[in-house]
């Protein structure tokens, strides 16, 4: 006889009470949780070190930056588009490190005191309070030079390159924040903040999906896919971000919350307030589920997912 003894309930009894029913299985979220996990390696792989040459002092400062953790949305995006063009994980690895570096290096300068002026990021203190704002500018520099040696070693280089610097350059986040910086919240119209949405956030998510699709070398028209989903989920991405300034807090964030109101910034929050900046993401998120639809089954849910993922993050 078993220790239960005789009368006790078995997990095979149908008589056994049942506990409460686990969460459905969700297929999208575990590839996207492997995938932000895949480009942790990835990173850590790229990443420049003291042994490799960089002077530990900047190694330490980089890696402080890039292994800070995150979303890794970028990179999992280089994945995802790379694959639905018949490409693999190794094709990916670079850009997926090297616009992690560019994105890494983009939020570095963003909270330097000339800048947003920001003591917290992703839970931590920012980077130029633990190394100085001197060593944060030369990190920022030497995350975003980096990136561009990781390209240099693709197959695909030289066109990687072009879609890089123009998603980061002038006409993409650094004019974006450059347009950021000048307009006065109180003051802008809708066009105005959308414009800053797509050269400051959504240029380099566009690029992100147009990395993958030339890493596996892909026709245009697969290019030209990719750039437009991007773009939709990239607008989608940083009209949430308003909104979640407003309503978060900075546990959740792992940023300060309010930012956007004191120093008067564009929003869509501000030219629209909360309900229309809500009305405004539903209508992007359409936009970009519609962009979705061309991809091959699989990587269309998994799209698809990352659509609602974004629309319903709180952080």
């Amino acid at each position: 006889m078993s220790a239960r003894g005789a009368g006790s309930p078995t997990p095979s009894d149908p008589s056994s009470p049942a506990g409460p029913p686990g969460p459905a299985p969700d297929p999208a979220a575990d590839w996207w949780q492997a995938s932000a996990r895949w480009a942790e390696d990835q990173l850590d792989r790229h990443a420049p070190t003291a042994a490799g040459g960089t002077p530990s002092a900047l190694a330490d400062a980089m890696r402080y930056a890039l292994m800070g953790g995150g979303k890794r949305l970028r990179p999992c995006l280089v994945r995802l588009f790379t694959r639905a063009s018949g490409g693999t994980d190794a094709d990916a690895s670079s850009p997926a490190a090297a616009i992690e570096m560019v994105h890494t290096y983009s939020l570095i300068h963003d909270d330097l005191p000339c800048m947003d002026d920001d003591d917290l990021r992703r839970g931590r203190p920012t980077l130029h309070v633990v190394h100085g704002e001197a060593l944060a500018v030369l990190a920022g520099d030497a995350l975003l030079t980096h990136a561009f040696e990781l390209l240099s070693r693709c197959a695909n280089g030289a066109a990687m390159a072009g879609v890089l610097a123009r998603a980061a350059g002038p006409a993409g986040m650094v004019g974006g924040q450059v347009l950021d910086l000048s307009l006065a919240g109180s003051e802008s119209q809708h066009e105005d903040v959308e414009l800053v949405h797509r050269l400051k956030t959504a240029a380099l998510l566009s690029a992100s999906c147009e990395l993958g699709a030339l890493a596996a070398d892909a026709d245009e028209s697969a290019c030209a896919a990719a750039r437009e989903y991007g773009l939709d989920l990239g607008l989608l991405f940083q009209v949430v971000d308003d909104l979640l300034d407003v309503t978060g807090d900075s546990g959740t964030l792992g940023k300060t919350p309010g930012k956007d109101a004191a120093l008067d910034r564009a929003t869509m929050v501000a030219v629209l307030g909360v309900e229309g900046a809500r009305l405004e993401a539903q209508r992007l998120a359409e936009r970009a589920r519609a962009a979705a639809e061309g991809l091959g089954d699989e990587e269309r849910e998994l799209a698809l997912g990352l659509v609602e993922r974004v629309l319903g993050r709180d952080s």
